[in-house]
């Protein structure tokens, strides 16, 4: 696994199967496996910041810039992994843990009001003001409980979003 173009054993694919809480299935892992060794322009077993960029959907998301400073270089099991959090069949804990780390930018385990404003000014963008973004906030934050003070951790997270019907899901094409 370590050579982009080696082939995947059975075995790997079961490990990789393991990293990723079997969030994809043995063919949905050797597709993705195809589509990694694409984006691997050097063969050298890791994709970087710009190699993923080249994914236009990913390149048009507007929190991608976002997505990659959680990221560095990614090797075939890290890149299933962190696509692990978009599988039908990853855990609602699954996608929070992976949502909170998006808002976290500064990775302390708490994300603040304006962690979450930098977030909204990202999917927002011109479309709406500074002050009714502020104002938006604030008013989701009353209602769920805490206030632009509030420093919130992934149990808080977990608290807001775990009833909810986090659609965060893309499909992997099986030949």
């Amino acid at each position: 696994m370590g050579n982009a173009s080696s082939m995947l054993t059975q075995y790997d694919i079961e490990e990789v199967q393991e990293h990723c809480n079997h969030a994809f299935s043995q063919h949905e892992i050797v597709s993705l496996y195809q589509r990694f060794c694409q984006l691997d322009r050097n063969g050298g077993g890791f994709i970087s910041a710009d190699e993923f960029l080249s994914v236009p959907e990913f390149a048009v998301n507007p929190l991608s810039q976002r997505l990659l400073r959680m990221l560095d270089v990614l090797n075939f099991k890290d890149f299933v992994a962190f696509l692990s959090a978009f599988s039908s069949r990853a855990s609602m804990q699954q996608k929070i843990e992976f949502i909170f780390k998006v808002y976290d930018s500064d990775c302390n385990g708490k994300v603040s009001f304006n962690d979450i404003l930098d977030v909204l000014r990202d999917l927002a963008g011109i479309f709406i003001s500074e002050q009714q973004k502020q104002e938006v906030l604030t008013h989701a934050l009353e209602e769920a409980g805490y206030t632009k003070d509030s420093l919130l951790t992934l149990a808080d997270f977990t608290k807001i979003l775990g009833d909810s019907c986090l659609k965060m899901e893309v499909e992997v094409p099986v030949d």
